[in-house]
Order: C-alpha cells, then sequence, then structure tokens
C-alpha cells in the first residue's frame, strides 16, 4: 500500500524541516562565499542576534551542513563553513529565493486582504 503521508521518519519531512527555520536556510546562504566567523555572520545577515545565531549554527552541525574550525591563536578564533552536504542546499534555498523574488508581492497583497 502506498501512502503521500509525511511520516516523522520521512526524507522529504526532514528537508522541509530543516528549511522551515527561517535561520537556517539564511545562515547557509550566508556562508555560500567560505567561512565566517560568527561575527562577521552577523554583520551579513543583519537582525539575528549572538544567541539565535549560535543555537541555529549548532543545529547545522547537529545535522552534518556546517563545521565548526577552532584555530588556537590568541585570542582563539573560531570559524564556520559549509560542509559538502551543507553546499547541496544551496540550489534549493536559491530556488525558493526565485519564488519568493517572483511572488512576494502577490503573497504580500493576499496578506494584507486577509488583514
Amino acid at each position: 500500500m502506498t501512502t503521500d503521508a509525511f511520516l516523522a521518519d520521512c526524507r522529504a519531512r526532514l528537508a522541509f524541516d530543516l528549511l522551515s527555520n527561517t535561520w537556517n536556510a539564511v545562515v547557509v546562504w550566508a556562508l555560500r562565499g567560505g567561512p565566517a566567523r560568527p561575527g562577521d555572520l552577523r554583520e551579513r545577515i543583519g537582525g539575528i542576534s549572538s544567541k539565535v545565531l549560535t543555537e541555529t549554527l549548532r543545529r547545522l552541525e547537529f545535522n552534518g551542513l556546517v563545521e565548526r574550525r577552532t584555530y588556537r591563536e590568541a585570542p582563539p578564533r573560531v570559524e564556520y563553513g559549509l560542509t559538502a552536504l551543507g553546499r547541496t542546499l544551496l540550489g534549493p534555498i536559491d530556488a525558493f529565493g526565485a519564488w519568493a523574488f517572483e511572488y512576494g508581492d502577490e503573497v504580500m497583497a493576499a496578506q494584507e486582504r486577509q488583514a
């Protein structure tokens, strides 16, 4: 029997869960140019607190999308970069961005009609 349900262990649901958190996709996109320090990421992104950025980076690292590199310097330096797996998300994120660019006005108009 075939079902179209998105079960808890469904791979599609896993992918949707990864991208459903606004900051996950934003941080992945911000890292597309190469590794960055947390302070640099906050500047690139704007509007994200240090706490939320740290939580997001840890979540992305847990899922194998980002790697943390620590450098033994004074003061210590930490950088985050995309893994090969993380880089595979750039295409889907770009596609979502293109969709938003094309249809964002329509979505906002619908929201205004409902307000």
